[in-house]
């Protein structure tokens, strides 16, 4: 009877956190929304901004974070699944791969400051790439490089031994074990490990405030060697060091809300992805 009520106790406790986070999450949407919503329109999106920032749109920093999140996924995309297949498919299972999977791991988990420390310190000033896209976008490919090895990696793993040992039982090449028997089966859990890793890179502050993000830069980057203004960087500005606080509180808003969009979108498309893949590839 005790065993009966402690299991119900615990049950409700869980729900009722449960229950806590999804209102405290859905206050902060409702407010974002609520707030930033009449505050985007079409001039808003497309327009530049005037009077450091206080006035006018976020075109430039809609642009730059654009390029920062492609340049992130042209780096960061290939190099992880690359180095997924290699310690799933091809590494000796021994100590030293042990050891390099934790060091992913540990990688994973450092803060993102530390990244944006590192790359201030490796592209810009060793490199000499200078504040820029290039530097923010290789900068930002490192953090999320380990997020994606380690989904990427699991998403292999998960596909039954049997579809390699039946593969190469009829005569076929690692590779091409590999490339037809495995991949297309664990394609949708790498691609949404993958997108979700890089929706949280186009949100971070950290990492482009040392490499590559201006507040006010009223134009749009003409190389990769430019500075850009971006949204998460924009929004902190405005929220915390911009002089007039109580006039930008609405453009604060409206750049938040365009954000989440932006990541609620990244985050959406990963889901439908997984769900294309998962009803092509049934096993």
């Amino acid at each position: 009877m005790s065993g009966n009520l402690s299991q119900k106790l615990s049950y409700q406790l869980l729900r009722l956190i449960t229950y806590g986070i999804v209102l405290c999450i859905g206050y902060i949407l409702f407010d974002v929304i609520r707030h930033g919503l009449p505050v985007i329109n079409w001039d808003f999106l497309t327009s530049f901004p005037r009077r450091s920032g206080s006035e006018g749109g976020i075109l430039p920093a809609i642009v730059g974070t654009f390029y920062l999140t492609v340049g992130t996924i042209m780096v960061a995309l290939p190099l992880g699944i690359g180095c997924a297949i290699y310690l799933a498919e091809y590494a000796e299972q021994n100590r030293f791969s042990e050891l390099v999977r934790l060091a992913i791991i540990t990688l994973a988990g450092v803060p993102s400051i530390v990244y944006g420390l590192f790359g201030l310190g490796l592209f810009v000033i060793f490199c000499r790439f200078g504040t820029s896209i290039l530097a923010g976008s290789l900068t930002l490919a490192c953090m999320v490089l380990p997020i994606i090895i380690v989904t990427s990696e699991e998403a292999l793993r998960a596909v039954p031994r049997g579809f390699r040992e039946a593969s190469l039982a009829l005569g076929a090449t690692k590779w091409q074990t590999i490339r037809t028997n495995v991949l297309p089966y664990s394609i949708s859990g790498m691609i949404t490990g993958s997108i979700l890793a890089i929706g949280r890179a186009a949100g971070e502050t950290a990492p482009i405030l040392l490499t590559v993000a201006a507040f006010f830069l009223p134009k749009l980057p003409g190389s990769v060697f430019d500075q850009v203004m971006a949204l998460p960087y924009h929004l902190y500005i405005l929220a915390t060091q911009h002089p007039e606080t109580e006039k930008v509180l609405p453009l604060q808003y409206g750049t938040a809300l365009v954000l989440l969009m932006l990541v609620l979108g990244m985050n959406i498309g990963a889901i439908v992805i997984r769900i294309y893949f998962r009803k092509k590839y049934k096993w």
